[in-house]
This record gives C-alpha cells, sequence and structure tokens, in this order.
C-alpha cells in the first residue's frame, strides 16, 4: 500500500512538473513577444521624434526666412522713401533766371526725435560762372518751452565752394523738448557778405 501511495505521489509530481514546464515555455515565448512589441514601440516612436523633429527644424526655418524678408521689406520701403524725398527736392527747383548764386532749395524734415535732417540745393546761373568759396551757416527756429528758440550748426558755418552747383546735405541734432517750425539757411561769401538766402517752415 505505501508503495503504491508513492507511485501515485511520484506520478502526480511527475504531471505537476509537465504543467509547470508548459508555463515556463509559454512565459517565454509572451516575453519574446512582449519584447518584439516593445521594440517595434521604440522605433515608431523614434520614427515619430524624427518626423517632429524635421517638422520643428523646416518650422524654425521658414520663421528665420520670413524675418529676412521682413527686414528686407523694411529696409526697401526706407529706401523708397529716401528717394522720394530727394525726387521731391529736385522736382521744387525752378528754371534758372537771371545770373548769381541762389538756393534753389531747402528742404528740412524729422528723421527721429531730437535730430533734423536737411538737404540744400545751391547754383549759380549764367555763362561759365567764376567759382564761388564762401560759407553757409543753417539755423533751426522755434519754440522751447514755450519760448522763442534757436539753434545753429554745433560747428559754426561751413565752407562751400562751386561752379555751377553743389548740393549739401546734413543732420542737426537739437533738445527733445524743441518744437521746430522753421528752418533758414544763408549764403556768404569769403568777405562774409550775404549772397544768398532760404528758409523753409516745417
Amino acid at each position: 500500500m505505501a508503495f503504491g501511495f508513492s507511485a501515485a505521489l511520484a506520478l502526480w509530481a511527475f504531471e505537476f512538473g509537465k504543467d509547470i514546464a508548459g508555463l515556463e515555455r509559454g512565459a517565454k515565448e509572451e516575453l519574446v513577444q512582449l519584447r518584439t512589441e516593445v521594440q517595434r514601440l521604440r522605433e515608431e516612436r523614434e520614427r515619430a521624434q524624427s518626423i517632429a523633429n524635421t517638422a520643428d527644424s523646416l518650422l524654425k526655418t521658414e520663421r528665420a526666412t520670413q524675418e529676412k524678408l521682413t527686414q528686407q521689406l523694411r529696409q526697401a520701403e526706407a529706401e523708397a522713401l529716401t528717394l522720394k524725398a530727394d525726387l521731391g527736392f529736385f522736382e521744387r527747383l525752378l528754371p534758372a533766371s537771371g545770373e548769381g548764386l541762389a538756393v534753389r532749395a531747402l528742404q528740412a524734415e524729422q528723421v527721429q526725435p531730437g535730430q533734423l535732417r536737411y538737404q540744400l540745393l545751391l547754383m549759380q546761373s549764367g555763362k561759365s560762372p567764376a567759382e564761388f568759396k564762401g560759407r553757409y551757416e543753417l539755423q533751426a527756429q522755434g519754440t522751447l518751452d514755450g519760448k522763442p528758440w534757436s539753434l545753429n550748426l554745433p560747428a559754426g558755418a561751413q565752407p562751400i565752394s562751386l561752379r555751377q552747383y553743389a548740393r549739401v546735405e546734413g543732420r542737426l541734432d537739437h533738445p527733445l523738448a524743441a518744437v521746430v517750425k522753421a528752418v533758414q539757411v544763408r549764403v556768404m561769401d569769403a568777405h562774409g557778405v550775404v549772397r544768398a538766402t532760404q528758409t523753409v517752415r516745417l
């Protein structure tokens, strides 16, 4: 009887061992499948990340290109305004009449707070005029703190020489609180005699 019980116990252990071995084989197969699935998901994630990085890079490139085009457009607009101002400057020229030196055009504008830009054109009419050598003075006029105010070029009268024409341009810094209402230019010969003058109102 004891022998029979031992035999039964051995048979049960054998069958149970086979079940455990089967479970172990199933677990290993499932583990392999899971590892394969994880690897596949990792590869898909890497592909998705690569696509996202490429899209981000393209977006940054597009933004940089757009900013560059915007800067070029602003520069072109600024150049167009300058050319328009120059055109207006020369359009105001009148045909020469008589002989002598004259300020044929004077233009002034505020390019930014506290800074004035000016242009003037001097001409000598007549046949074969002699070379003129002299100086010009520029004065801004207006108000400062509600009172009359004026300002000359800091360096004083500037030398100028011409035979037929001369174009002059420059900038004049002034107090931010000053309101410039007019700009006057005076041209003097070598003896200090005023030969030409003109005033433009802003």
